[in-house]
């Protein structure tokens, strides 16, 4: 069987090991070999999120660096995760126009070419495919949702059956299984994969997994076997840990089981090398295959969030509470029927337990979001009408949830028009992609002001690290006047002036 790869490397791969910290200028520097490597696609982080995080935290352009990806690497399909025409998820909402704009002018510049969908964890086959669907098609861009995978009494090989059925009904050019938590095991795989793959006929299935548990490796030689022939993989250091397992060992895996892979992987391995040495000069985290770890299966808290929670109890001075917490953790899930462990409602659930061991008492004091969670806000997927009926009566009457309640306007707003949300966001002679960053910084023009001062990204060598490290040692040892290298016809000549 011919195996093919989706590269996680510059999005979830940085989005697991760095928090999205992965440099403009460590892409730009391994983007072209990454091109030339034979991925079937590369992920990009071309979202609003990773947007906000470039202007924000990095001061780097992210429309600059959507264009240098779309330029280095012309050959090979470019996605990201697009669940949503919303540029601002945590405020006031943006008008879909924009939405559609903004993916309008990553696919025009070459940047993005498929978007990755979430399907089942807050109704999204019924509330929003109609207009995700219908904007990325009439873009051009490929639609690939994802079958969010969780482990409870809830999330039988029926329920991935029946979502199955539903999301290939809307005939997207991919299926993949989503297993953000890294959950799967390789028997529990065995039992759901005929099913998804029987509903999915003709649509090719992909799997996506996280090594958090230590089995994912395991889990991806089995789906080749099942006949999954695409898989979600990382560079090294951006693989294993919590994120996705290392093409390198992967792509071995499957070559040593008879399969095809159609990578270079001297050129990955020259990639990786070159991505080590960006991580050892800056001091980042470098993924290592992770043990086997029983509890995580228990609570299902991605690593991400057990990092930011484990923060969050420090700042109130709760750190030695972080296992009570987690074990907190487990019983709200169950509380409040089992939603699955993504965005939001890892978050939601994680905050409540932590609540509820500040206080002494378990929902003394409850989130507005799991009041609006018992009143069906995040829809049937949620698990809301699965929730202890005590508690679930308990919210429901609760005079904050009321009060929320008969805020919340359920009546589509009116849509504006391109020319309205122009006017609000910087007026007709301000360009689509400055007006999009308005849009999504929400008024905090400071932010983008600070990247434009910050100026050019940091250039990241894209040569041998033993070369740059070569240079680095030269430029450290003050008494050495002059040092020459050569191979063949080249040279290398360094002369301290």
């Amino acid at each position: 069987m011919q195996v093919h790869f989706v590269d996680t490397t510059f999005r979830d791969g940085s989005q697991s090991l760095w928090a999205s910290g992965m440099r403009s200028g460590m892409m730009e520097a391994v983007a072209g070999d990454m091109d030339r490597a034979g991925f079937r696609v590369i992920e990009v982080p071309g979202n609003a999120i990773y947007f906000k995080k470039l202007v924000r935290d990095l001061k780097e352009d992210p429309w600059r660096l959507m264009a240098r990806l779309a330029d280095l690497m012309p050959n090979t399909t470019k996605a990201c995760m697009a669940s949503t025409l919303n540029l601002n998820l945590f405020g006031a909402p943006t008008p879909l126009v924009l939405g559609k704009l903004f993916f309008k002018r990553l696919y025009e510049l070459g940047a993005l070419q498929r978007a990755q969908l979430m399907s089942n964890t807050q109704d999204q086959i019924a509330r929003d495919f109609a207009d995700l669907f219908g904007a990325y098609r009439e873009i051009g861009i490929e639609v690939v949702p994802g079958i969010c995978y969780s482990l409870s009494p809830r999330h039988s090989v029926d329920h991935f059956r029946r979502k199955t059925r539903e999301v290939a009904a809307w005939k997207p050019e991919v299926i993949y299984i989503k297993d953000a938590g890294g959950l799967l095991t390789v028997d529990r795989l065995r039992e759901i994969a005929p099913a998804i793959l029987e509903e999915a006929g003709t649509i090719p299935v992909e799997l996506h997994s996280h090594c958090t548990t230590g089995e994912a490796p395991m889990v991806y030689a089995a789906a080749l076997e099942l006949g999954i022939a695409t898989l979600h993989t990382g560079i090294p250091p951006l693989a294993e840990g919590s994120a996705q397992p290392s093409v390198l060992r992967t792509a071995r895996n499957a070559i040593s089981a008879g399969h095809a892979v159609g990578l270079d992987l001297d050129r990955v391995q020259s990639v990786s090398d070159r991505l080590m040495e960006f991580a050892r000069i800056d001091g980042m985290p470098l993924g290592a295959p992770s043990a086997y770890d029983a509890a995580q299966y228990v609570h299902q808290i991605p690593g991400g969030v057990i990092s930011n929670l484990r923060h969050q109890l420090a700042s109130i001075g709760l750190q030695d509470r972080l296992e009570e917490v987690i074990e907190e953790t487990v019983r709200v899930r169950a509380d409040m029927g089992y939603p699955v462990m993504i965005t939001p409602h890892s978050q939601y659930v994680c905050t409540q337990a932590a609540l509820n061991v500040q206080a002494g008492e378990r929902y003394k004091v409850v989130l507005d979001e799991l009041l609006l969670f018992a009143r069906g806000r995040y829809g049937e997927d949620s698990g809301y009408q699965d929730m202890d009926e005590g508690l679930r009566d308990r919210l429901l009457e609760n005079p904050r949830g009321k009060e929320l309640a008969a805020k919340t306007d359920t009546t589509p707003q009116r849509e504006m028009t391109l020319a309205e949300a122009r006017a609000l966001y910087g007026g007709a002679n301000v360009s689509d992609e400055e007006m999009l960053l308005r849009a999504m910084m929400q008024g905090q023009s400071g932010d983008i002001e600070a990247m434009r001062a910050a100026g050019p990204w940091r250039q990241y060598a894209g040569a041998d690290p033993v070369i740059s490290r070569v240079i680095e040692r030269f430029g450290a040892c003050k008494s050495l006047r002059h040092l020459e290298i050569r191979r063949g016809d080249d040279a290398l000549v360094l002369q301290r002036g």
